[in-house]
């Protein structure tokens, strides 16, 4: 509606108010008349960029005052550094979860601890039930020498056998105890050393005049053994261990086995034996006839020492493997089989048994030396002349200079 507002006719080239006309009567020209713009090109008036000067502040240094203070430069401060972001906890944002690792720890520990209680354990409880033997002869022995020496004597009683296990084992009978093994073990300096006495050997037994060495036990037991040994050779006897004869068949059923490797065919029902040639596992019952076995080759006892030093070192390999320790049913069954077959001279403990056992997994190969003495003839007449220098090897602890002229396994006999 008219004269209700303001007029913007003049925007539109009508008549009306408008800026150039007060009264409303602008021209039709002034109307559409385009606005001019200031040239951006034109040079600025001198004034137009003057920059204002500065004023003192007071107290400045002017003409004659003091010297300004330097300006202070303002740093930037350094940026932000966001915090690391921690991970969650886990088990679903629970602190329980990091103590977990922590508490397994404890569980392992803890296991193992128990189980090195049960190793230690097992074999000092064993060790209470072993029978001790009083070994050392009275009178002159000789004297100390370097390194130690072990007799290891492997009897054919059948005192702790019943009536079953004679049976299988072939044993026969109780009677008179003899010794069907007869080696000592030297470690010193050099390699160790396992030899063999036949137990047909021909020796002087004090008190007795001359027989078989295994005749020495029978008369009175260990003392007399050791004195004849020691007067044959001239080696002292430090330690004394004695194996029964169910005592071979024991460990190798308590270890599981062992390996033998018989170079025939092997047949021979007095020591219950029935094996094939080459390298096979047998248990405990065949190990005892291979080693017993007389009858299967043509150098008889010679060739038995032999095959009785081959079973005694693969017992002791198994005894020692790994397998031993970490299977408890096998290292309980070993421990307790000790006792029931094992003698051992008095002054030996747990921990120089554990010695003896260990050297004789050492016996052969490149380890260590496995001999029978020196012989003359099948009658197992020690050699005049090789038996005493192999004597003489051991007392000075020389087993490096041990050629293979001094050991053989069969003694120097074809």
């Amino acid at each position: 509606m008219a004269g209700d507002g303001p007029e913007y006719g003049w925007l539109y080239g009508g008549k009306g108010d408008g800026p150039d006309d007060p009264d409303g009567r602008a021209t039709p020209d002034d109307a559409t008349r385009p606005v001019r713009r200031p040239d951006r090109r034109a040079t600025p008036p001198p004034d137009a960029t003057r920059m204002m000067p500065t004023q003192p502040r007071p107290g400045a240094g002017g003409p004659g005052g003091p010297a300004p203070a330097p300006a202070r430069t303002t740093r930037p401060s350094p940026p932000a550094v966001a915090p690391p972001v921690e991970p969650p906890p886990s088990g679903g944002g629970r602190g329980r979860g990091f103590r977990r690792p922590r508490f397994r720890l404890r569980y392992v520990f803890l296991l193992l601890l128990a189980w090195l209680v049960f190793l230690v354990a097992v074999p000092i409880l064993a060790w209470t039930s072993v029978e001790k033997v009083e070994f050392a002869p009275e009178g002159d022995r000789p004297s100390d020498q370097p390194g130690t020496t072990y007799l290891l004597v492997g009897t054919d009683s059948r005192e702790d056998l019943t009536k079953e296990e004679r049976q299988e084992l072939s044993t026969g009978n109780p009677g008179g105890s003899r010794t069907d093994t007869i080696m000592l073990l030297h470690t010193g300096s050099g390699p160790n050393l396992l030899l063999s006495l036949p137990r047909d050997s021909i020796v002087d037994i004090p008190g007795y005049g001359q027989g078989k060495i295994n005749a020495a036990y029978a008369y009175e037991g260990a003392p007399l053994l050791v004195e004849t040994v020691e007067t044959a050779t001239g080696i002292r006897i430090d330690h004394y261990v004695e194996i029964g004869m169910g005592g071979v068949a024991g460990v190798v059923d308590a270890v599981g086995g062992i390996e033998v490797c018989p170079k025939r065919d092997m047949v021979d029902k007095l020591a219950g034996l029935k094996i094939k040639k080459g390298c096979q596992e047998v248990d405990g019952a065949t190990a005892l006839g291979y080693a017993r076995s007389r009858h299967t080759s043509g150098i008889g006892d010679i060739d038995r020492v032999r095959r009785q030093r081959e079973v005694v070192s693969a017992v002791g390999k198994a005894v020692l493997s790994p397998w031993t320790v970490i299977n408890p049913v096998r290292w309980w069954r070993l421990n307790h089989e000790i006792p029931d077959f094992f003698r051992f001279g008095e002054g030996m403990g747990p921990a120089r048994a554990g010695m003896w056992a260990t050297a004789m997994t050492r016996v052969d190969g490149d380890a260590g030396l496995t001999c029978v003495v020196p012989l003359q003839d099948l009658a197992v007449t020690w050699h005049p002349e090789l038996a005493p220098q192999m004597f003489e090897k051991i007392i000075e602890d020389d087993t490096d200079s041990i050629d293979k002229k001094l050991c053989s396994p069969t003694g120097g006999i074809q």
